[in-house]
This record gives structure tokens, C-alpha cells and sequence, in this order.
């Protein structure tokens, strides 16, 4: 186990919302149940949800697999998207958010609670139709500081989370300020695969600089959950799911290609590689498993060792990222 910034100790793997929520594929809620269960009976002891993960099917998820009584040991996190809004309406709507996912989980707390949005400068505009709607989806640094982070302190003081923390997708050069405040987040969840790329995530032209954030947020005391290992199934052996051959994913698994001609010489999954790739970035504190079943999860628990440093040379020098 390693420490997750300056919370609490966090297993080598966190158990995604995604796949139990049917986000990156077909699953039922029989299996999806019995998938969270074995995970946490394997070591596994953190759950990181969001409403967004099947409109709430993540977190009923959940609920319906302990009934309110998390194993001890196990924590939970939870997110809200919010827009660039005034102080109030924030309060309003990450309360409204929170309750609705407690009840869901059929608990009274959340261990640790993410801003799901991407967090941007004050004067940045996005590029195209996206200028249009940014407003809704993304939180300027202003309104993070005014309204959204306060609320945050607020509802740890009411005792609905033990804590807060960004997802850091939006503009890096926004992420990194936040982090560098005088009141930093406790999390942050980065892109960490071994494209550096954030996908179908990146609605920015500049860079993400996703490894320089991270010696940012280890710097600060931050805990780091790598999220994206398999970049949506661009390093995995096949998508499970049908996509435009222009979406960025596809994009991504083209450009992975000499990737799985390694694994294929390895006699390795791609998937489990790309997993253990990402546990193996020094910086990372726990990897965001994105599993729909228990197949998949065993896959990778059973397989989750640190790549040795001759594996990741090889990979490196792909020169894929």
C-alpha cells in the first residue's frame, strides 16, 4: 500500500465507477455487485464513483453491495460537474448533488468528494461550438476560488465529506495553480498511461503535461490517483464499444499499435500491461481500475505487479508519448 497524499493508505488499485456503471461496455447489476465485492475482498480499498457513471448506477451499485456498511478499511468518493456559477447556486447544486449520491450509497458520509469539471483560466476561451456551452461543463479559477472551494470547506464542516479534490483533466496551467494554493486539494486524479494522453478528455490545443502536474501535486503532499491507464480502451487488445474512426480514442489505439506488438512478443495482454505501466509512474499513488466484471478484474489483480525497469525502457522507447 501506498499513502494517498495526506489522507490515508490506498491499495496499488481503486475500483472505478466506469465499469460498474456500464460506461465502457454492457454489464448487469447482478455482476457489477459481485465485481465490487470481490474487489474489495482482493485488497482493494477505495471506490471512486460519480452520478455521471450511469446516471447514479455506479453508486447504487454500491449501495446494493453493502447496504450502507462499508468494510473497514474501505473508502468512497463521490464527484459533482458543475459550471462557472455564483456562490450560491454552487452550494446548492453540490448539495443537492451529495445528498442524492449518499442516498444511493445508503451512507451519511463521502471519504473524499471531486470536482468533476475541468477547471480553467479566468479569461480562457475554448476553441469552436465549445465556446458556446463552456460555461455549464468547466470552472473558471475565479469561481473556483469564490464559490466552489468554500463550498467545498462548507460542506466538510457540516461533516458530508472528509475531504475534497480536483479531477486535473481541465487547462494545466489551471490545475497547477489550484494545486499550488494556500488551501491545495487533499486529491487529484490525472492522466496516467503510457501515451501521456488524456483522449477524448483534452478539449484544449496546448499540452496536458500530465507528468509535470504530477511532481507538482507530489511536491504539495497531494495524492495522485492515475486514472486513464488504458486511455478508454486504446491500449487494450480490442474496443468494446463502437467508435467513429475519428474519435480520439481510435486516434490513440492507431498510435498504440507498436505497443501491442510488444505485448503480443511478451505474450502479454495489452490491458494488463498498460495497467501495471501506469502503477509503475513513481508519482502515482493508486490506479483507477475501469473493470466491468470480474474477468477483467481478476486480469488484473492477478497480474499486478510493478513493471520491472527493462519493461518500461522497452516501452518508453516506443517513443509513444
Amino acid at each position: 500500500m501506498k499513502q494517498l497524499g495526506k489522507l490515508w493508505p490506498v491499495s496499488g488499485y481503486t475500483l472505478g465507477g466506469g465499469g460498474i456503471g456500464q460506461v465502457w461496455g454492457a454489464t448487469d447489476r447482478e455482476e457489477a455487485v459481485l465485481t465490487v465485492q470481490e474487489a474489495i475482498n482482493r485488497g482493494v480499498t477505495l471506490l471512486d464513483l460519480a452520478p455521471m457513471y450511469g446516471r447514479g448506477e455506479a453508486e447504487a451499485v454500491v449501495g446494493e453491495a453493502f447496504n450502507g456498511h462499508l468494510p473497514e478499511g474501505v473508502s468512497v468518493t463521490s464527484k459533482c460537474l458543475l459550471g462557472t456559477d455564483t456562490p450560491e447556486a454552487t452550494l446548492d447544486k453540490l448539495e443537492r448533488s451529495i445528498t442524492r449520491s449518499l442516498e444511493a450509497l445508503r451512507l451519511s458520509k463521502i471519504d473524499l468528494f471531486f470536482l468533476h469539471s475541468q477547471i480553467i483560466e479566468d479569461d480562457y476561451v475554448f476553441e469552436g461550438e465549445l465556446a458556446e456551452t463552456q460555461n455549464k461543463w468547466s470552472v473558471t479559477l475565479e469561481a473556483f476560488d469564490n464559490a466552489v472551494r468554500p463550498a467545498f470547506e462548507r460542506l466538510k464542516s457540516q461533516g458530508l465529506i472528509n475531504a475534497w479534490g480536483i479531477t486535473g483533466t481541465g487547462h494545466p496551467n489551471a490545475i497547477e495553480h489550484v494545486m499550488q494554493s494556500d488551501t491545495p486539494p487533499a486529491a487529484v486524479q490525472l492522466i496516467s498511461n503510457l501515451l501521456d494522453s488524456p483522449g477524448s478528455l483534452k478539449r484544449y490545443p496546448e499540452p496536458a503535461r500530465p507528468r509535470a502536474l504530477m511532481q507538482i501535486a507530489q511536491s504539495q503532499g497531494i495524492g495522485i490517483m492515475g486514472i486513464r491507464a488504458v486511455q478508454a480502451g486504446a491500449l487494450c487488445a480490442a474496443f468494446d464499444r463502437t467508435l467513429p474512426e475519428d474519435h480520439p480514442e481510435q486516434i490513440d489505439y492507431r498510435r498504440a499499435a507498436p505497443f501491442r506488438a510488444l505485448c503480443d512478443r511478451w505474450h502479454e495482454d495489452p490491458a494488463v500491461i498498460a495497467h501495471r505501466y501506469a502503477r509503475s509512474i513513481p508519482e502515482v499513488d493508486t490506479v483507477v481500475l475501469g473493470v466491468k466484471n470480474r474477468t477483467e478484474l481478476r486480469a488484473c489483480l492477478d497480474n499486478d505487479a510493478l513493471l520491472s525497469r527493462q519493461q518500461i525502457a522497452a516501452i518508453d522507447d516506443l517513443k509513444l508519448r
